[in-house]
């Protein structure tokens, strides 16, 4: 049994993450200071024998101790990290930092949660980990972008300096249950809107792509990257390759929905990326893995989850 420090572990993958690593029967600390968390995603956990929650800010150190970190603390959807970007960014810096010195001071393993936001909006398509990036470091989603990139540039610092046991991966577009409804994210908004009756918002001219990956296959790479060989840092792609459109997507969900709303085209927002999909060799070469669950499938639990969830009055 290992004893896991979880940083944002109330948010929706930090959620699904913890079950996974109680159900291997290791105890799990999460922490999280439930600005973009929610105590619902951790709910079932609340009276598990190997289950402690702390509610904390990671830009303020941390004096625990624990066999592995899994930093994944930092708002993910533009609506939350464009609320308080000076905090997003300190969250993505300053969390790096005292994480990476608590793994330091412990001697213990680490992984990064990075982003596919790291490439930016990338001239060259699908992106390996090769590719440096395009990156704007004045837009309004450059606190997310710049934050993630430089917490990398910490990480692999840390590793080379202080010989700290790393591992980054770089997560693309991830949907399922337990996302938060007002999060902005394509995938619940189409259904949230679809469910409402509303009309299915879309920016631009709706031709801009992004691979989907569904939540269960994200969080098999995610535990397969920490228990990968020694030695193996990555950054790795962790994402479905699988790549469709917004018009594609939305065409999809009221198909499923059985909703009779509208498309509304919108002007696409500042720095947004026209296209988005991961070259996933790497992950399959080192950790085995590819995504098993299509589209479709990931769509169905999404959309039943999110149906209960507005039917509860919750949002």
């Amino acid at each position: 049994m290992k004893r896991i420090l979880i940083t944002g572990g109330a948010g929706f993958l930090g959620s699904h993450l913890i079950d996974r690593l109680i159900a291997e029967g290791n105890e799990v600390l999460c922490v999280d200071n439930l600005f973009t968390g929610r105590r619902s995603n951790i709910h079932h956990l609340l009276d598990h024998k190997n289950f402690e929650l702390m509610r904390h800010d990671v830009t303020f150190p941390l004096y625990v101790e624990v066999d592995e970190i899994y930093n994944l603390a930092c708002p993910a959807s533009p609506v939350h990290y464009q609320f308080d970007p000076v905090q997003t960014t300190k969250t993505s810096v300053i969390g790096a930092i005292n994480m990476l010195g608590l793994a330091k001071r412990l001697k213990i393993k680490i992984l990064q949660a990075s982003t596919s936001e790291v490439y930016g909006d990338p001239e060259i398509h699908p992106q390996p980990e090769s590719y440096k990036g395009s990156v704007s470091t004045t837009g309004i989603r450059a606190c997310y972008d710049e934050g993630k990139r430089c917490a990398e540039t910490l990480f692999f610092d840390y590793h080379r300096q202080h010989q700290v046991p790393i591992k980054v991966m770089r997560i693309f577009n991830t949907y399922g249950p337990r996302m938060h409804p007002n999060d902005g994210r394509v995938v619940s908004n189409f259904i949230v809107q679809a469910l409402k009756g509303e009309d299915l918002t879309i920016f631009g001219d709706g031709k801009q792509t992004r691979s989907f990956c569904y939540v269960d296959d994200l969080i098999d790479g995610m535990y397969r990257l920490m228990n990968s060989r020694d030695g193996f840092t990555g950054p790795v792609n962790i994402g479905n390759p699988g790549e469709f459109t917004m018009v594609e997507l939305a065409e999809l969900v009221l198909k499923l929905t059985g909703s009779k709303s509208k498309m509304k085209f919108l002007p696409l927002p500042q720095d947004d990326p026209m296209q988005r999909r991961p070259v996933i060799d790497l992950a399959k070469k080192e950790l085995d893995w590819q995504p098993k669950v299509k589209l479709q499938d990931g769509l169905v639990n999404t959309i039943e989850y999110f149906d209960k969830v507005l039917q509860s009055g919750e949002f």
